[in-house]
């Protein structure tokens, strides 16, 4: 996995030092090479973590003509199978690394070339003959892309901090964006915390000539109604069994080790299991916690004892994550919700200390095989909305979150009827599904905005409208299910998950994760699947599990489902809080940065300060989290400046600058 850094300037030449600059900013995405490429106007940067073709791969990389130019971050796992294609139809290869194959497919085949490509990828390819730039993501935004446009100038980058190396692009945050976290977890597709600055959508392509700018979708997750071809369980479960067992073995093509993160739960214990076939001396991750309510390590014990792997942990307390939580937020670049990503970031400097560039992970399998409780809310609330009358039908969100305070209460019922009624209403509603869970907190954010932001709630349902009008026309006429997970799929998955506990805690340390579940073939198999295969009554993740039986240890499939989370607010307040947070939290200081009431975080922070940990409402702890990383981000990206690791004097004297194609 890479960096990637480019200019575009119709006005004048490039400058090589702003170009310098801004791949330095990406060093931890890529320390093991630097490259670049200054032609017209036109400026390549890339900074390289060699993973494939360690001695012939470097970027930036030409076809043998020199017409085509590639920056490239990603990994194409089918490369050896397209390379074979392309070669059939008169391409010469002369290195044996992935992105020279990516090169000619795009080469031959344009855009149209992404749909044979299985991997996760962001690229930047050059036609210099026609002066035009193609930018595109892989299909459920692994990789990030981010991009600027101003007068004459496009500016383009895998992170936003290397494309605020360039003098042009203005250091202000988009109010909008910060508010989206608090409602969706992460700014909407294509949009980000700061002004101007946009994303390439997930499954999208872009494409920048003299005329403009074009933007257009290649990919979206195969739902369809009546798509539904797979209706008997024994067969979904085979087809998912070979599908995952293939995406595994594709995601094991390296040229360096590849290890294993085993949380304990199901998705990773399985492509441990999986990896153990074809790589018997791997090595496996987890994380311990220090506080038993969020620790699972008897779990991952008894995994490790069935691997026979070689294990590494990091144990992480609040005290970790409150020293960790500012550089998590550096690198996630937008506000988050919780602390979950900080100890992923610790867990990916442990990977690198034991000496592994590449990991495979579970992220994916809820959103593709239905393991979320907020599939099971909506299809409750849906069962609810035909008798609304009922007192009975509310009771079994009741047995979803048995542990809620709002449930301890007398009058469950009427608890429940109070609270989730006012979501049953508009079972056609597009955003049903996650209607509970975008009002949670920003139905009182208000309290918290300064004036001027609060205004900007106004414009709450244009961003719904904006997001849910563009679905596809037919997705009225989906299965709950299948609309419910593709919400899931493009707002909390490519925009939290993947990135901000995804891509950015792990390349903050030069880390590769790759995720079998969202294989392609793994996601077509299960939107294939009848819905009431992968939700069958209220069992979440039936066909992994019937797949998983007779693989893993029976106390890891019977185990109850444990979400993963760490310690929260708890960590910033009371006794042994770190100073950073008091000043972020000073009433001058909220106030000059101009997103919050000073009055109304004060009391926040009181609050905090005077409550233990299980008296610390969901909400209370999202909003102080959310607060405080948004303070984070203001302090370091807009009132600071966050530099390259070195200098630019000391980048490398033998960059290939105008390289020759290869």
């Amino acid at each position: 996995m890479c960096g990637i850094a480019g200019i575009v300037d119709r006005r004048r030449a490039p400058d090589i030092e702003t170009i310098k600059r801004m791949t330095l900013t990406l060093e931890h995405r890529g320390p093991d090479a630097f490259g670049l490429h200054v032609a017209g106007p036109l400026a390549l940067g890339h900074s390289r973590l060699s993973i494939i073709d360690l001695n012939t791969g470097d970027q930036p990389m030409a076809d043998p003509s020199g017409r085509w130019w590639i920056c490239y971050n990603g990994e194409l796992f089918n490369y050896v199978e397209l390379r074979e294609e392309l070669s059939a139809r008169g391409h010469r290869f002369h290195t044996t690394s992935d992105t020279e194959v990516v090169l000619h497919q795009l080469a031959e085949h344009g855009p149209g070339g992404l749909a044979a490509m299985n991997g996760q990828w962001a690229i930047a390819l050059w036609d210099a003959r026609e002066e035009s730039l193609l930018l595109a993501r892989d299909r459920f935004g692994i990789r990030p892309l981010h991009y600027w446009r101003g007068d004459g100038v496009f500016v383009f980058a895998s992170e936003v901090k290397a494309l605020l190396a360039h003098p042009a692009v203005p250091r202000e945050p988009d109010p909008e964006g910060l508010l989206q976290v608090f409602r969706y977890w992460a700014p909407l597709p294509g949009r980000t915390a700061f002004r101007d600055v946009r994303e390439v959508k997930a499954g999208h392509w872009l494409h920048l000539d003299a005329a403009g700018l074009r933007e257009e979708r290649w990919w979206r997750m195969p739902f369809c109604a009546g798509s539904h071809a797979v209706r008997d369980a024994g067969e979904a479960t085979e087809l998912l069994r070979e599908r995952l067992r293939v995406a595994t073995r594709l995601r094991l093509r390296a040229d360096v080790p590849v290890g294993a993160y085993v949380s304990g739960g199901i998705d990773s214990s399985l492509l441990a299991s999986l990896i153990k076939d074809e790589n018997p001396g791997m090595k496996t991750f987890s994380i311990r916690f220090t506080d038993r309510v969020f620790d699972e390590s008897s779990y991952q014990e008894l995994m490790v004892r069935h691997l026979g792997s070689e294990h590494h942990f990091v144990e992480v307390g609040g005290a970790e994550i409150a020293a960790a939580f500012p550089r998590l937020v550096r690198h996630a670049e937008k506000p988050v919700l919780r602390t979950a990503p900080t100890p992923l970031m610790l867990l990916a400097e442990k990977v690198r200390q034991v000496g592994l560039k590449v990991v495979l992970t579970g992220e994916g399998a809820d959103e593709v095989l239905a393991g979320y409780d907020l599939f099971k809310d909506a299809k409750i609330r849906h069962w609810w909305a035909r008798r609304p009358e009922s007192r009975l039908r509310p009771l079994l969100l009741g047995r979803l979150y048995p542990t809620s305070p709002m449930l301890a209460k007398a009058g469950r019922s009427e608890v429940l009827r109070q609270y989730y009624g006012q979501w049953i209403a508009d079972p056609g509603d597009r955003g049903f599904s996650h209607r509970p869970r975008w009002e949670t907190t920003a139905g009182v954010l208000d309290r918290y905005l300064s004036p001027a932001l609060r205004a900007l709630l106004a414009r709450v349902p244009e961003w719904d409208a904006g997001y849910l009008d563009a679905l596809p026309a037919d997705f009225d006429g989906w299965d709950p299910l299948d609309r419910a997970q593709l919400l899931e799929a493009e707002t909390l998955l490519g925009g939290y998950l993947l990135s901000s506990q995804g891509d950015r805690p792990a390349m903050a340390h030069s880390v590769e994760g790759r995720f079998p579940y969202l294989d392609p073939d793994v996601v077509a198999a299960s939107c294939a699947m009848d819905p009431r295969l992968r939700l069958p009554v209220l069992h979440e993740k039936a066909v992994l599990k019937s797949a998983a039986r007779g693989v893993l240890p029976d106390a890891i499939l019977d185990r109850p489902k444990q979400p993963y989370m760490a310690p929260d607010a708890p960590s910033f307040f009371g006794e042994g809080a770190p100073e950073w947070v008091g000043e972020l939290l000073a009433r001058d200081r909220v106030a000059r940065y101009g997103l919050f009431d000073p009055d109304a975080v004060d009391a926040l922070r009181r609050k905090m300060e005077r409550r233990r940990r299980n008296l610390i409402g969901f909400r209370d702890n999202m909003l102080a989290v959310g607060i405080l990383s948004c303070q984070l981000l203001l302090r370091d990206f807009v009132e600071g400046r966050p530099e390259p690791a070195r200098a630019v004097a000391a980048f490398r004297e033998a960059l290939p600058l105008g390289s020759q194609p290869v």
